[in-house]
């Protein structure tokens, strides 16, 4: 059978992860990682049996594949040279914080002929797996994701931590150019914001309201859709939901069958399935790039509505 080599660069919470789903992969041969902190490092080397490498080029000669699991901030400065070095990578989500930026990775994947996968986890959720065969014409979407807060993603504002996830989600399901954007946000422990709504409105009617925050008491990732004659309510966290929907004059609960699946285990063979058979990921640069884009116009109308507040 042949293996992909792959390394992770960044092992905090979610890049130990990465480790540990490659550690386990048939297909995948657990080159080694690397971390700026050496002695996290060691501990999760430690825990997957595989080597400590000293710099980020070192770990790559040794690669086909990496994980980029850094902070935000730094996807661009650290994705770019790997690129250059010809390895495919899955960067973890956002894909960074400008378009600039995404624009000079996604011609570097290009010229050098890497694949570039951008984790967007809940694309690979079977929920939304379910979500992509069973929407058809949405009129209205909620979705909330809520969460304690955590210094892990605060590089960033909460938009383009968590609201990412599901605004990439909502642009797949809708398919249809957004007319207007209405967007409101406060900070409240960090620097940027840390709760925060918005609502855009499609060309084609379908209007979608996102609730996010990271300093709730509680974890919550739920997304509503109603639509011609059926309403779809579905938890992402738990893996479960149910469809409404009238039938002989009558209102009908119908829960949904979903095989549960670690998300991650589904994103990281999905990964390396496309570099043994050679076709694009899922969630390529381009669709990343399209929710980055949102998500930093909602940033925008954030900060202007601060600003003049």
């Amino acid at each position: 059978m042949k293996k992909v080599n792959c390394g992770v660069v960044g092992v905090g919470y979610l890049g130990a992860h990465h480790a540990r789903i490659y550690s386990e992969m048939n297909q995948v041969n657990l080159v080694g990682i690397y971390d700026l902190n050496p002695k996290r490092a060691q501990e999760v080397a430690d825990l997957y049996h595989c080597p400590v490498f000293d710099s980020v080029e070192a770990l790559a000669q040794q690669c086909d594949a990496l994980s980029v699991v850094t902070p935000t901030t730094v996807h661009a400065a650290t994705a770019i040279p790997l690129l250059q070095m010809g390895r495919h990578l899955l960067v973890e989500k956002p894909l960074c914080v400008s378009l600039e930026e995404a624009e000079a990775m996604l011609h570097t994947a290009e010229e050098h002929k890497c694949y570039l996968q951008v984790g967007h986890i809940e694309h690979y959720n079977p929920v939304n797996s379910f979500l992509e065969t069973h929407v058809q014409d949405p009129k209205y979407i909620t979705a909330d994701r809520l969460a304690p807060f955590s210094p892990r993603g605060a590089d960033v504002g909460v938009v383009l931590d968590l609201m990412i996830h599901d605004l990439g989600i909502v642009l797949q399901l809708v398919r249809s150019p957004i007319e207007r954007i209405e967007a409101i946000g406060v900070n409240v422990v960090s620097k940027t914001e840390d709760i925060a709504n918005a609502r855009i409105y499609f060309a084609n009617g379908c209007i979608a309201n996102f609730n996010t925050s990271r300093v709730s008491l509680k974890k919550s990732r739920e997304i509503r859709v109603f639509q011609p004659n059926r309403y779809l309510s579905l938890d992402f966290m738990e893996q479960k939901g149910h469809v409404l929907y009238k039938s002989n004059g009558e209102i009908c609960k119908e829960e949904i069958p979903i095989h549960k699946e670690e998300p991650l285990r589904v994103e990281l063979n999905s990964f390396v399935d496309c570099i043994l058979q050679s076709h694009q990921p899922k969630v390529n640069g381009e669709v990343a790039k399209s929710a980055l884009a949102v998500a930093l116009e909602i940033t925008h109308l954030i900060q202007k509505n601060t600003l003049s507040s």
